[in-house]
């Protein structure tokens, strides 16, 4: 009987450690930095294991986005404000580049929707999202944390906090967050 018990716990086990031995191999995202150098990246702040924030990087950063952990980019500068290079160094580093071009007048929750599709998906992270200033980011946080059921104070808090800051900007996140109210 013994022996019979054995050959049952061996095809048991047999398949979790399959499975165990699989999930080794799965490549976790890297971890990406706490802060950087200010000169390098300004306004850095990681906001969760899987996402930093962020005004414009230096040139030599973006050529070290991919050592530094990311897989996708999210810019929200204009193509008028120069995205191009920028584009080009992240595409040849073979991560994924997000453009979601917005200004104050322009902005709009189909914006906050394009962004928010990125950062709800798992396999995109770790993900930097940025523009010239860290403004425009600041006011894309304030209303995806609305939409994620946050207070207007506490996300503008947030989103202050990230760099949103100027009146144009504060006055389009209320635009914005209107309709959703």
């Amino acid at each position: 009987m013994s022996g019979r018990a054995g050959k049952h716990s061996v095809k048991r086990t047999a398949p979790l450690a399959v499975l165990a031995l699989l999930f080794s191999a799965v490549a976790l995202p890297a971890e990406i930095p706490t802060s950087v150098e200010k000169e390098q990246i300004p306004n850095y702040q990681k906001i969760r294991p899987d996402l930093a924030t962020s005004s414009q990087p230096a040139p030599e950063a973006v050529r070290k986005l991919k050592e530094m952990g990311f897989r996708t980019v999210i810019n929200l500068r204009m193509p008028r404000e120069g995205i191009e290079k920028d584009r080009e160094v992240v595409e040849e580093l073979g991560l994924r580049w997000v453009s979601v071009p917005i200004t104050p007048v322009t902005f709009s929750m189909k914006d906050v929707e394009a962004v928010a599709k990125v950062l709800d998906d798992r396999e995109a992270g770790p993900t930097l999202l940025y523009c010239s200033s860290a403004n425009r980011v600041g006011a894309v946080w304030t209303v995806y944390e609305v939409r994620k059921g946050k207070s207007l104070d506490e996300a503008l808090a947030e989103g202050k906090k990230i760099g949103l800051k100027s009146p144009a900007m504060l006055d389009a996140v209320q635009r914005v967050v209107k309709p959703a109210n």
